[in-house]
């Protein structure tokens, strides 16, 4: 390994790696079919982290997240290439770490952070998506980047083409294919997760990889892998103690005394290597340790601290107080059952990014605390399209199950019901057919009957809509298009739905 030129190979790596989660983001969308073409959710699925919390909480193998095994098996042999060379979050982060200053340093703070996420899995509260760098990226973008870049891009490229300069048409219509949205994506809470997603990148600037080093609980549970990984550093006498390597190294990790190595902090990008001007440095695989590695220096108590801190904050995210009454928290359609769905959602937002209508939104409190960004349908800003699936198709967890168009068309996700104080034919006795007419149901779920209404000129015979309960799934799509403009009239209601598969209507 020491004739190899890491630092001119590692960028190129790197950049693969970002074009490819990049192109996999923007291919986690409607394209005209109820398909997605291409694994969107790869790299989640390929996420450590993810696995092991998801196997603590739910005491279950979460099998359609085995592919991470691959990482562990990567980091077993290389140590942390995964942070280093492979992790979208991370190579944005030493990206902007060019532009601060260069004070390399480690942090046992993420493993505290990872100890704590841990022991919370324990008792089947779910936090790790928080602060997964994968998630964090995906959820940041969906909710908070791409809304930005949408807007702006319609706005220059029409602003360009209304004042007659259409020199850009050929690339405003590649644009709009292949990045830009129709229709421009709108989610509560994006100026929140923007400015979290701007700490993190900002923080570039106060120290190289500030996440990578000092928050990331993935990379810490990779650091922790490391240290059974055959990988070593060795530096030779011809050593003179320069500081060279230590003073260039992103993570922290090498020193200049006696050429100790921290393994769990190294990121493999070879700089220490290839800038010591004595070519002492080198790396290679040895199954017998050597006295300039170094552990993980936590401290029993310390990690026996943080798991029960963890296990602590977990009751309280379990105990806190969410309306029974009044409650319209939908969850997406094939959504488990609640206490299983919040054990094994990882708000990584692919399903909010995927819905074509911009019904499925951020969950504030709807959920209780531990409910926070996880998905649900708001059906003022959108609905659920009747023959779509694409949700199922995209979550990393199965915390949404994977339907068939047959089961979605069967699957209830709630009962629409009817304010006949509000409702036009009902209150004011004019006719108005607008739910009916949108209604998709094979046979309108939502019915007209006959009947007179008292106005002040007198009774009226109108058409008076009803909602067959028997038929309807609860997409929402009559809320969405009810013309009352402050508060719809028709409203749907998690009554009667459907979870997991537990019921589903007559075929």
């Amino acid at each position: 390994m020491k004739g190899l030129n890491w630092p001119r190979l590692r960028p190129w790596v790197q950049a693969g790696f970002l074009a490819l989660f990049f192109f996999l983001f923007l291919e986690t969308t409607y394209r005209g079919r109820d398909e997605i073409l291409y694994p969107v959710n790869l790299f989640l699925r390929f996420d450590p982290l993810i696995l092991l919390s998801a196997l603590l909480s739910t005491r279950e193998i979460p099998w359609a997240m085995l592919p991470a095994l691959a990482v562990v098996v990567l980091t077993l042999i290389l140590g942390r290439a995964f942070c280093g060379w492979v992790c979208p979050l991370g190579t944005i982060n030493h990206f902007l770490s060019r532009f601060g200053p260069s004070r390399p340093a480690s942090s046992r703070w993420k493993y505290w952070i990872l100890f704590g996420l841990l022991g919370s899995s324990l008792l089947g509260v779910q936090l790790v998506g928080f602060l997964d760098p994968l998630s964090l990226l995906i959820r940041s973008l969906t909710l908070a980047v791409e809304p930005v870049w949408n807007l702006a891009g319609h706005a220059i490229f029409g602003g360009l083409y209304e004042h007659g300069v259409e020199v850009f048409e050929p690339l405003y219509a590649f644009l709009k294919e292949y990045v830009l949205s129709l229709r421009q994506p709108l989610y509560h809470q994006a100026l929140l997760v923007g400015l979290i997603f701007a700490a993190v990148l900002l923080l570039n600037l106060f120290r190289p990889r500030f996440w990578c080093t000092h928050l990331c609980p993935l990379g810490a549970l990779l650091g922790l892998i490391t240290l059974l990984s055959p990988l070593r550093r060795w530096v030779s006498s011809e050593c003179n103690l320069c500081g060279l390597c230590e003073a260039r190294c992103p993570s922290g990790a090498a020193s200049s005394k006696e050429g100790r190595w921290e393994a769990s902090e190294c990121l493999l990008c070879g700089r220490c290597q290839t800038l010591c001007p004595k070519g002492a440095v080198s790396f290679g695989f040895s199954l017998r340790g050597r006295e300039v590695v170094e552990g993980v220096d936590l401290g029993r108590r310390k990690i026996i601290a943080s798991i029960g801190a963890g296990m602590l904050l977990a009751p309280l995210f379990k105990v806190n107080a969410s309306p029974s009454r009044g409650n319209t928290l939908i969850r997406p359609p094939g959504s488990l059952p609640e206490e299983e769905f919040l054990k094994r959602c990882v708000r990584c937002g692919e399903c909010m990014k995927v819905c074509l209508t911009g019904g499925i939104q951020p969950a504030v409190f709807e959920a209780g605390i531990e409910g926070v960004w996880t998905p649900r349908l708001d059906f003022d800003l959108g609905y659920c399209q009747y023959a779509c699936t694409l949700c199922g198709q995209v979550c990393p967890t199965g915390a949404i199950r994977e339907l068939t168009p047959e089961e979605k068309a069967r699957t209830r996700i709630g009962l629409a019901h009817i304010d006949r104080s509000r409702c036009i034919p009902w209150s004011q006795g004019v006719d108005c057919i607008v739910c009916e007419e949108h209604c998709p149901t094979p046979e309108k779920a939502i019915k007209f009957i006959s009947g007179e209404v008292l106005t002040l000129k007198g009774r009226r015979r109108v058409k008076l809509p009803v909602v067959d309960y028997g038929l309807c799934i609860g997409c929402g799509i009559c809320q969405y298009k009810c013309p009352l403009e402050d508060r719809p009239a028709i409203v749907v209601t998690p009554f009667g739905a459907s979870r997991g598969g537990g019921f589903l209507l007559p075929a």
